[in-house]
């Protein structure tokens, strides 16, 4: 099953409300994946500094004097924001790698579950509902973002099992299917030095896009080329820094649905998860066609 939604701004006077619509359009997607929920939003970055999303199953101990031990560890300010078991650390892009590194000598607990210049990315097991309040994320803003219910089929209920799955900087990928060559690839791309931390199919697909656009190619190319070399069903939803992306393998047998407005772009997996959306009366609404690349970027 699995549940997918997202939506790309248009229309900068809707910002604010990006949090709101995303999450109302993943609670309606409940019963497609109750058993874990994610969202990644992209924000304006008006400091210029990155940010890495944490995640830890002790955040009282864990995220209570990181700010301090980590601008010792780097020699730079860093701050942190903390919200449940997440954080927003906030650092100079230059100390980035730098700063992962001494995350895991100093705080082993703690997992990335995102890293750029404006992607945050929530995630953790539960209802849709649940997660979106424990996260606040009606109440962010940004310019696109992407969720996902989960309904486990192919590995364990766990945080990290949870989508989105975020394995380059400022990208991240949702999906629903099952790739059926996702441990041989998996095996290729460690062997090309891309980092895999689960056995999650879906973080395979994440790493193939990420292994591509090392090599040289736009994320519409590398989408492109995942129809030749995934194999098995899929349909993907991938945000980039500036973008929004959409492909379905050639059989296309996973439900989606997508609708156009002057104001947004917006994907369900049904078309119940757009309806509440402002002006869908008037919006062009249609089927992504299979093995076709469709992206909007700012």
């Amino acid at each position: 099953m699995c549940g997918i939604v997202g939506l790309f701004i248009k229309d900068k006077s809707l910002e604010p409300e990006l949090g709101a619509l995303l999450t109302d359009m993943l609670v309606t997607m409940t019963d497609r994946g109750p058993d874990s929920a994610g969202i990644a939003v992209y924000g304006n970055n008006t400091n210029q500094l990155a940010k890495l999303t944490v995640q830890s199953d002790n955040a009282s101990d864990d995220f209570a004097t990181l700010d301090t031990d980590l601008s010792e560890a780097i020699g730079v300010t860093v701050s942190t924001r903390q919200k449940d078991t997440h954080a927003v650390i906030e650092i100079p892009a230059a100390k980035i790698a730098e700063a992962r590194q001494i995350l895991s000598d100093i705080r082993p607990n703690i997992c990335v579950m995102s890293a750029g210049d404006s992607i945050e990315i929530y995630k953790e097991v539960g209802l849709p509902k649940d997660v979106a309040n424990r996260f606040e994320i009606s109440n962010m803003s940004g310019s696109h973002g992407i969720g996902h219910t989960r309904m486990a089929t192919e590995s364990a209920v766990t945080t990290m099992g949870a989508h989105p799955f975020s394995t380059g900087a400022d990208q991240c990928l949702v999906h629903n299917g099952s790739l059926s060559n996702h441990n041989s690839l998996r095996r290729k791309l460690i062997r090309e030095g891309i980092h895999i931390e689960t056995l999650n199919d879906t973080e395979v697909g994440a790493a193939y896009l990420t292994w591509k656009m090392q090599q040289g190619s736009s994320l519409g190319e590398a989408l492109e080329s995942s129809l030749e070399d995934l194999d098995g069903f899929f349909t993907f939803v991938v945000g980039t820094k500036d973008g929004f992306g959409v492909v379905r393998d050639p059989i296309a047998c996973k439900p989606a649905v997508m609708a156009e407005t002057d104001q947004y772009v917006a994907f369900g997996s049904e078309y119940r998860a757009l309806v509440n959306l402002p002006g869908i009366s008037d919006a062009r609404v249609w089927e992504p066609e299979p093995a076709t690349v469709y992206f909007w970027n700012h």
